[in-house]
């Protein structure tokens, strides 16, 4: 087993094992996977992409990369053949080498003070071992899906206060949008594990990230919506939603201003956008969300979302 540099990688081919981790993300989380494969293919031809791949006579059993992101690693993703919590024990033993080798990578890389992973195919536990001995924190994960096609029916979205206005996103919406996630996770949990959250400039980063990227899957402009205070003409909450499938919609975010909390606002956004995707005939909603934030994973309870998966999120600080 010779473990590759992804950017001296030569002609071996990354396509048949991309689309295997595909089917898996289809079958396992009901998500296209395909845009972000390709995506990893035209880095990889490029030679531009970090990480490591896996190759036994002459062919690619596993891959991991990583981005970075100023003084931040980011890991995006892990896949071998056969892995998780129920592959064999040749498959984590992989596994965890090539994990291995990425937070070696990332922690000796000049200038890099934090490396953060979520790594939602890998159920919680499965490949927490490597990064539990290099002093990672862990903090526990839920994906959460909602089915909007049948049994319980999403309820009727409650009427906001009078002084708030809901409308669709707008591509103007950006600089307001960073400011309200900035407030909205100010001391939050989610703010230790993705530090984009701290600053208006990295939530601007994010917002670029999940609207303009398929990593979180096609952006969808109708189900997502923002709240605006009218007397003040400020944005105090918003929700934002993807398609990672034809008919399956996913929460890319979803926020409200400390004040304004408390109001019904969340959960309004929530309801409304699981309306406007019904509407349209889509089969599910999904959301990832902090187990540790047990006052939305019981919103998400009540309005019908059920835990799918439970997966590990882990952030080292150098």
């Amino acid at each position: 087993m010779e473990i590759v540099d992804l950017r001296h990688f030569g002609s071996v081919d990354l396509r048949p094992l991309l689309e295997k981790e595909s089917q898996q993300w289809s079958e396992a989380l009901a998500w296209d996977y395909r845009g972000s494969a390709e995506m990893i293919l035209r880095y990889v031809d490029a030679k531009i992409l970090p990480g490591y791949a896996a190759v036994s006579q002459g062919r690619v059993c596993g891959y991991t990369f990583f981005v970075y992101e100023g003084s931040k690693g980011v890991i995006g993703d892990l896949y071998v053949e056969n892995g998780g919590r129920d592959g064999g024990h040749q498959a984590r033993a992989l596994e965890e080498q090539l994990l291995t080798h990425v937070i070696e990578t990332l922690q000796h890389s000049p200038g890099i003070h934090r490396v953060e992973a979520q790594l939602l195919m890998h159920p919680a536990d499965a490949v927490a071992r490597p990064f539990l001995e290099e002093g990672f924190h862990r903090h526990r994960r839920l994906f959460m899906v909602w089915p909007l096609n049948g049994g319980r029916e999403p309820f009727a979205a409650p009427a906001m206060p009078p002084e708030i206005q809901v409308r669709r996103w707008a591509e103007g919406d950006f600089g307001s949008a960073a400011t309200v996630i900035t407030v909205a996770y100010r001391n939050h949990v989610d703010s230790e594990i993705n530090d984009q959250y701290r600053t208006v400039s990295g939530s601007q980063r994010f917002l670029n990230n999940i609207i303009r990227f398929p990593g979180c899957g096609a952006f969808d402009n109708d189900s997502s919506l923002v709240a605006i205070h009218r007397p003040s003409k400020t944005m105090v909450a918003l929700i934002l939603c993807s398609r990672v499938k034809d008919d399956v919609g996913h929460v890319t975010q979803v926020c409200v201003v400390p004040e304004q909390r408390g109001r019904g606002l969340g959960e309004g956004l929530l309801l409304a956008s699981a309306q406007e995707l019904r509407r349209r005939r889509f089969r599910s909603l999904s959301l990832t969300v902090t187990e540790a934030n047990t006052r939305a994973v019981e919103l998400y309870k009540r309005l019908g979302f059920h835990v799918a998966r439970v997966f590990d999120a882990f952030v080292w600080e150098g």
